[in-house]
């Protein structure tokens, strides 16, 4: 941690302080930016080729925060407000607008209702893989399906990744393979089917996060698959009412 957050930082503001002549960069933008450390900024300011004139553009949800920085820029930025979801289906926006912290406009296209199948946290791995499997024989090609853990990560996972990083993200551009991941490795990407295995052992301060971002991920079909009464209790009733899901 504090060869990220203080090491690397000072190492990357030296060497942009340093740059040649026509090497600095004339805008540079951030996406992600509710979870960068404040020392990252320093070295992206100084990467500028002019620091008065140059262009910061910065894209951040406070919704998707999954990790505990709250970095901020050392610059006054001007807020846009960006309300317009084109990502995902009109249902499957509709279903996570409760965990988003302002109105949206939904103009995605239709598709078909979010699925949510009720299990125990222990069972949530083992129904996802059977989700996962009832999306192939429907049709859906592997490299438009993903699998996502908001707990521990699925034993695919654990094997692709031992085989080194380069070779495990290798595989999520692999068109005969299903992807197997992490929603906080999966922030900003996306999949046009997604199963969400909701597999914490028990809520915390970033389950709410954590929730959200894995039931944004899909574009045209989303599956959940998890214990009704944990979603209720990190997600609320609204969103447990979006999913179906009964009162016990």
């Amino acid at each position: 941690m504090r060869f990220w957050e203080h090491d690397l930082p000072r190492q990357m503001t030296d060497l942009a302080t340093h740059l040649e002549p026509g090497y600095g960069f004339d805008s540079i933008v951030v996406d992600e930016a509710q979870d960068f450390a404040d020392a990252w900024w320093n070295p992206l300011l100084a990467a500028l080729a002019d620091g008065e004139i140059g262009g910061l553009y910065i894209f951040s949800d406070e919704g998707q925060r999954v990790f505990n920085r709250f970095g901020s820029p050392p610059v006054p930025l001007v807020p846009l407000l960006l309300d317009h979801n084109l990502r995902n289906t009109r249902q499957i926006a509709t279903a996570f607008q409760p965990l988003v912290d302002h109105p949206m406009r939904f103009l995605g296209g239709d598709g078909p209702a979010v699925k949510f199948v009720a299990c125990s946290q222990q069972d949530a791995m083992n129904v996802g893989d059977d989700e996962v499997e009832l999306l192939l024989e429907q049709g859906w090609r592997p490299e438009d399906v993903a699998l996502l853990t908001t707990g521990s990560r699925h034993p695919e996972q654990k094997e692709r990744q031992a085989a080194g990083n380069a070779a495990y993200w290798d595989s999520f551009w692999d068109a005969e393979q299903v992807f197997y991941g992490h929603v906080l490795g999966f922030k900003g990407l996306e999949r046009r089917a997604v199963v969400l295995v909701v597999n914490e052992v028990s809520a915390f301060e970033r389950s709410r996060e954590r929730l959200y971002v894995g039931l944004s991920r899909a574009r045209d079909q989303l599956v959940v698959c998890g214990d009704p009464e944990f979603i209720r209790k990190v997600g609320g009733p609204d969103l447990a009412r979006r999913l179906d899901i009964a009162w016990a």
